[in-house]
């Protein structure tokens, strides 16, 4: 039988992950049931509470990092709020290639959950560089500042992909997804940077995993990137934030970017007034002074 959430279970759980992830979980108790409930039962546990110190104590913390997965690991899909790619294309790209002639580009998908932005980004950076007979050039250390989950540095790597949930990364390293998911792709594209790998199933090409590095971070954690961003992707993240979380971690993607870079939030989403030195775009873009 599936054990109850008592009170002091849920108070437990939604302040630690608030306190240490910013993911405010404080009305979500349902969330919380629906996705603990059966697992919690199906490992023979009789409260969440007994679940919860398991997770805490398992010296691997691979337990723990599923249990930051199950509460946290929102949907994604390819191709999401698709407007923002066309900015990226029309405005943020040129802005980079014309004006500052800058071929170290970088861009910080914050939040990338299985994967399908940061490619999404790449296919449309690939894509922009190859029509104007153009190359980039980064060098994956100088862009995730290093650090033991992040491979070798590789020519023509641009993209870093970050998320709270090495189960999402390991899907996200994976780059395999069923064919439906890639039905809002353009047909040109499922052709190019997609493989076939099985019934109703394609994996990102090479040449696009080789345009993308992944690593685990947290957003409340200082992030230690050499150089900054041009652009910064954060969508359908900090709707789980409150206030307070949410300001602190937008100044750190001010500081993050370089002058004049650009942040994208969701288009549900927006900056609160004065809470940072962004200046407003257009509705869900964002862009730092020059």
């Amino acid at each position: 039988m599936i054990p109850p959430l008592t009170d002091a279970e849920f108070h437990e759980i939604s302040e630690y992950i608030h306190s240490n992830y910013g993911v405010n979980l404080r009305k979500k108790r349902q969330l919380i049931e629906g996705r603990l409930g059966i697992y919690v039962w199906s490992l023979g546990f009789g409260s969440y509470h007994d679940y919860f110190m398991y997770a805490m104590k398992d010296p691997l913390r691979r337990e723990f990092s599923n249990l930051i997965s199950r509460l946290t690991t929102n949907h994604s899909f390819f191709m999401r709020e698709k407007e923002h790619f066309e900015f990226y294309r029309d405005q943020v790209l040129p802005w980079v290639d014309a004006e500052l002639g800058d071929s170290d580009l970088r861009v910080w998908s914050a939040g990338c959950s299985s994967g399908q932005e940061p490619y999404t980004l790449s296919i449309v950076t690939l894509e922009y560089y190859s029509n104007n007979g153009n190359s980039t050039r980064s060098s994956l250390a100088d862009i995730s500042g290093g650090g033991d989950s992040v491979a070798p540095p590789v020519a023509d790597t641009v993209i870093l992909a970050s998320d709270i949930s090495e189960e999402a990364l390991i899907r996200a390293r994976r780059g395999v997804y069923p064919a439906s998911e890639l039905d809002a792709l353009p047909e040109a594209w499922r052709g190019a940077w997609f493989e076939r790998v099985g019934e109703g199933c394609y994996r990102v090409s090479d040449a696009l995993r080789a345009n993308v590095a992944f690593k685990r971070s947290n957003l409340l954690d200082a992030f230690g990137a050499r150089k900054p961003f041009h652009l910064i992707m954060c969508r359908n993240v900090m709707i789980y934030f409150d206030n307070e979380t949410k300001n602190r971690v937008v100044n750190r993607f001010y500081d993050a970017l370089r002058p004049g870079g650009y942040l994208l939030i969701g288009h549900s989403e927006s900056l609160s007034p004065g809470a940072s030195g962004f200046d407003y775009i257009r509705p869900s873009i964002y862009r730092k002074p020059l």
